[in-house]
């Protein structure tokens, strides 16, 4: 059920059939430890390799994911690309649809890429999830051009491939999918939608009455898991300085709405709001006694930094960097009760792991504060209920951390 749509030597194509999951020969890698966060919590879904064989400016790419990695590279190499890829995949692993997941899908395919004998022409990106079922792949093959939609994806674990869909009538809206059955019939065959992840949506299809078919919805499962809970981060120190209405008391993504998250957080935990003045007073010029909201006679809600003598510094007197590593540090001390996502409900809290995505981690930091972070963020990851994955400009300050791994990426 070999899937191609791109003509020529960027074809978007899925590897043959029956080759071992993690052994694609023509795949660039950078060797990157998993021992905090990853053997040392063998149960827990994670993702471990991040490929991009043909998406946007990589081609054969595949990224080793630690529990702390950042990718780093001059302007061009496609960190922020990885990153949205990442996102992606998570989307679909969601359940959402690939219209929703993609809004600009051409913007993705490689450049040089050409068209097909039917005009197609499109990208493909993939992943590893570990966990108790082993290493499990998932390959995703979209097509941009002249239509969005899914035209190929592979589900496979030890080198046997439990799901596998191909696009057989371009005129239907679904791909002919087969699954690992192990029974009677050595695989089931049906239709599933060509706008969604076939792997979100075994559950509802798979029956789990024979043992093949248990391997495929632990494997599925595992790989949803591993994908569902991302929380994609970019403070914006623009939007953090006024003065807000309370509201869910959810950080966005954004970090709009810090000041009303920091009068829940100080109010529901007071070890981690420690911890988080801890990051402040690292972060931050001058003493800071405590970080806290007021209210004020409008009910909106504003920041503040009590500077232990009396005084109070509003957030919108701080610097760029100041702001971003306040919201930072508040986003690595959290989780999903606290950041805006969408944990993976039917599975117990202490079995998941939040991946934060961070897109110019390094923005607007110092090299003191860019460690101070990395730091804070290598004793969070280490416990394994977070995994922070950032792009930065520079890592040579912090690649020697203990527990962070650098991925270097090439224009």
């Amino acid at each position: 059920m070999g899937v191609s749509f791109v003509s020529g030597a960027d074809a978007v194509s899925l590897p043959p059939q029956g080759r071992r999951a993690g052994d694609h020969p023509s795949e660039r890698r950078t060797g990157v430890s998993d021992t905090a966060g990853g053997a040392a919590h063998p149960g827990r879904s994670r993702l471990t390799e991040l490929r991009l064989s043909a998406f946007a400016r990589h081609r054969r790419a595949a990224f080793p994911l630690g529990p702390l990695t950042l990718l780093t590279g001059p302007s061009g190499c496609g960190k922020t690309s990885a990153l949205r890829a990442y996102e992606a995949l998570a989307r679909l692993g969601g359940g959402a649809g690939v219209g929703e997941t993609f809004p600009d899908p051409v913007a993705y395919v490689p450049e040089r890429a050409r068209p097909d004998a039917q005009r197609r022409r499109g990208f493909r990106i993939g992943c590893t999830a570990d966990g108790a079922e082993g290493p499990v792949r998932l390959d995703v093959a979209v097509q941009a051009e002249p239509e969005l939609r899914i035209v190929g994806e592979r589900l496979s674990a030890g080198g046997l491939v439990l799901l596998e869909t191909a696009l057989r009538d371009p005129s239907r809206p679904f791909v002919q999918a087969a699954w690992h059955t192990a029974g009677q019939s050595p695989v089931t065959r049906g239709p599933l939608p060509d706008d969604r992840l076939g792997t979100a949506l075994l559950p509802l299809r798979v029956a789990g009455k024979t043992d093949g078919q248990r391997r495929v919805l632990a494997a599925a499962e595992q790989m949803v898991v591993a994908l569902r809970s991302v929380f994609a981060c970019d403070p914006r120190p623009e939007r953090m300085r006024a003065a807000l209405p309370a509201g869910s008391g959810r950080l966005l993504g954004g970090c709009d709405n810090l000041a009303e998250v920091l009068w829940r957080t100080r109010a529901e935990c007071g070890h981690r709001h420690a911890l988080l003045v801890a990051a402040a007073r690292a972060g931050c010029a001058g003493p800071v006694a405590d970080v806290l909201a007021e209210v004020l006679a409008d009910g909106t809600v504003r920041g503040v930094l009590d500077r232990g003598d009396g005084v109070r510094t509003e957030l919108g007197r701080l610097g760029d960097g100041e702001l971003r590593h306040l919201a930072l540090s508040l986003v690595l001390l959290t989780g999903p009760g606290v950041l805006e996502v969408d944990p993976v409900g039917e599975v117990p809290a202490a079995m998941q792991t939040l991946t934060v995505l961070a897109d110019g981690l390094d923005r607007g930091l110092d090299p003191a504060q860019l460690r101070e972070l990395t730091g804070l963020a290598a004793r969070m990851c280490e416990r394994g209920h977070i995994r922070l994955l950032g792009a930065v400009s520079d890592a040579s300050g912090v690649s020697g951390t203990a527990g962070v791994s650098v991925v270097h990426l090439e224009p």
